[in-house]
């Protein structure tokens, strides 16, 4: 798994999100700071979802979000355990399409989002690449305040596979039209687990406390399947 680091220009970094903690830095601003940040040096630092769940079998906690975005419509499945399920179809944009899915994974207990990225068939990166990569370095700032991660994930193909599914599945076209995007979030999720995260890339804030944000985990991070 690669981290990719994406460079925010003029965004700010101290946005008021409900639940989130206030780096030291925040709190001792008129103070010297007693302790340096640094930047993350490996993935092994804050490991995706199904890294984790690949080293322990057992570990039940980390829910996932896949998000197929589109120019009016984004699918959206959602990970919780072992099962991948599609949630939604959001036709939504920018601003209002973050917020969405902030909103979407506050209720679902989502800590991190797998985001498609568009590649040709021999695995070269597209126009539609650069676009969401562009969305995604956003988005992974305002989720990194509430220490959710943000990776993409390849998603060349996963259209197809969606509409294979519903075939197989026996829906008729009419709904496959309507669900298309939310299924084809579903194969991204699959294909994110079932590589255990390999080849998943980690958009990384260049804000070295939002990276350790990233480290923390998001507040009240817990086993959501207690024992």
């Amino acid at each position: 798994m690669k981290i990719y680091i994406k460079k925010i220009k003029g965004h700010p970094t101290n946005l008021p999100f409900p639940n989130s903690t206030t780096s030291s830095l925040e709190l001792d601003s008129d103070k010297p700071c007693r302790r340096r940040l640094r930047a993350l040096q490996s993935i092994q630092e804050i490991p995706p979802n199904a890294l984790r769940r690949k080293n322990d079998p057992l570990w039940r906690g980390g829910f996932s979000l896949g998000v197929d975005l589109g120019l009016s419509r984004s699918g959206i499945a959602l990970s919780k355990g072992f099962t991948v399920r599609p949630l939604t179809v959001l036709e939504l944009r920018g601003q209002k399409l973050e917020l969405r899915l902030l909103e979407i994974a506050e209720n679902e207990e989502v800590d991190e989002f797998i985001i498609g990225l568009p590649k040709s068939w021999d695995g070269k990166e597209t126009p539609q690449s650069n676009k969401v990569r562009s969305v995604a370095g956003r988005f992974a700032v305002l989720a990194a305040h509430r220490g959710w991660r943000v990776y993409l994930q390849d998603e060349h193909g996963t259209s197809t596979e969606a509409t294979n599914r519903m075939i197989d599945m026996g829906l008729t076209k009419s709904t496959r039209q309507k669900k298309v995007d939310a299924y084809a979030a579903v194969m991204v999720l699959e294909r994110y687990f079932s590589m255990f995260g390999e080849g998943a890339e980690l958009v990384l804030p260049k804000q070295l406390d939002l990276q350790e944000k990233l480290q923390r985990g998001p507040p009240m991070d817990i086993d959501f399947y207690p024992e």
